[in-house]
């Protein structure tokens, strides 16, 4: 008897094309204990550069248009990363496939990092092409999703909005390209408030986001792991700082206060809100994932305000853009902790512990707005604040622990 002859599927070709090319997962196929891959580690690690980039251009330039400036930009650049890590979140495999989008992007935010320090400027027409490009991208990789959602026809709607807008926010930054420079920034602006209101969109639909996105511990430390790439430019900040300014007593401390910053907001985000997973619902959802655009820009400006505070130890006040650039950072990164932990599981089980921390974010977001209104030494500016964010976090300490909810405490302690 003769054997079988191999089929296409049985071949080693065969297989190889198979796991090479696979369709993405349709919605719904939600791998609950996946872990975050090292592909993705190596994606977000292209955000470092882009980041950095456009950082420094507010960091050697501290003034009012230029922290309008980076806001808009690191708006953009946190709307591709959402688009770039929940895809592969949400529809990634293990596979040649994704591999290939992945890497592709990656060339692609590496193209845009090279125009991202003076995208505001002479760089921008080729930051709004590159960027296009991205969008244009991730609207195809969307849209093949879509495909995959036969069986679903309400969520192959909801998939249909998200595609329909990506696809024309990709197509308004091509034409943000050939304009002048004003106009273009207005262009971005409106860009950033569309991406913005469709997620508010899709959060508020009975079968958008609560049926799109499950909320999974990978998921969770997805977002984490970005919170840690900003903070790694407040270290590129105090670093940078350190490297340019007399090297004295006054200088290394206020750089060493000011890296102490960065160490608070680590503190207060992980222990507060990072590591928690938010609610299942649409609103829950697109509320903590919209939340976490203030608290990242926040960081990330308060590493660009920690290079010129630096720069300025040994003034005997702050200049006014650096002390209310930093002060206004640490504000917003309490209040944009606020929402987040709204949308969080634990905010309802928690509630005797999250209520008070509220209000006590919000005291301190005060004391970080007055700090950089009232503009001291630089050295005192960073003292208030690093003794603001230790007394908080102590009180965060307290309330966890007489909840007894505290991360890791002993058991019966």
């Amino acid at each position: 008897m003769s054997p079988t002859p191999p089929t296409a599927t049985t071949t080693t070709a065969g297989r190889f094309r198979r796991w090479f090319w696979r369709p993405p997962r349709p919605h719904g196929a939600t791998i609950v204990d996946r872990r975050v891959s090292p592909l993705e580690l190596l994606y977000d690690l292209v955000y470092v550069a882009v980041i950095g980039q456009a950082a420094h251009h507010l960091a050697e330039d501290v003034t009012g248009a230029a922290i309008l400036d980076f806001a808009i930009v690191f708006s953009l650049i946190w709307i591709a990363w959402v688009n770039g890590s929940l895809y592969i979140e949400l529809h990634g495999r293990e596979d040649g496939r994704t591999r290939t989008v992945v890497f592709l992007e990656m060339g692609i935010l590496a193209l845009l990092a090279v125009f991202a320090e003076n995208a505001t400027g002479e760089g921008g027409p080729g930051f709004a092409v590159v960027y296009s490009v991205f969008l244009a991208v991730t609207t195809l990789l969307w849209y093949l999703v879509r495909r995959q959602d036969r069986d679903q026809p309400e969520m192959r709607a909801a998939a249909g909005v998200y595609v329909a807008t990506t696809a024309v926010l990709s197509v308004v930054m091509l034409a943000s390209a050939f304009v002048g420079p004003d106009l273009r920034f207005v262009i971005w602006a409106a860009c950033i408030v569309g991406f913005i209101g469709l997620i508010v969109y899709e959060g508020s639909r009975p079968v958008g986001l609560q049926g799109a996105i499950f909320p999974t511990d990978s998921l969770v430390e997805r977002f984490g792991l970005f919170t840690i790439i900003v903070l790694g430019e407040v270290v590129f900040g105090v670093v940078e700082g350190l490297s340019v300014a007399e090297p004295n007593a006054k200088t290394i401390a206020t750089g060493m206060l000011a890296l102490g910053l960065g160490f608070g907001f680590w503190w207060i985000y992980f222990d507060i809100v990072g590591g928690r997973l938010p609610k299942p619902d649409g609103r829950s959802m697109a509320t903590w994932t919209l939340s976490h655009l203030p608290i990242t820009f926040a960081i990330a400006a308060g590493g660009a305000a920690s290079v010129s505070l630096i720069a300025h130890a040994s003034d005997t006040t702050t200049p006014t853009a650096t002390a209310l650039l930093l002060g206004g950072a640490v504000a917003l990164g309490l209040l944009g902790e606020i929402p987040t932990t709204l949308a969080l599981a634990d905010g309802d089980r928690l509630r005797t512990v999250y209520r008070p921390l509220r209000r006590a974010m919000a005291l301190g977001a005060v004391v970080a707005l007055g700090a950089g209104l009232i503009r001291p030494g630089p050295l005192l500016l960073a003292v208030i604040l690093g003794v603001m964010l230790t007394a908080l976090w102590f009180f965060v300490v307290s309330r966890f622990l007489a909840a007894h909810a505290w991360i890791d405490e002993p058991p019966g302690a």
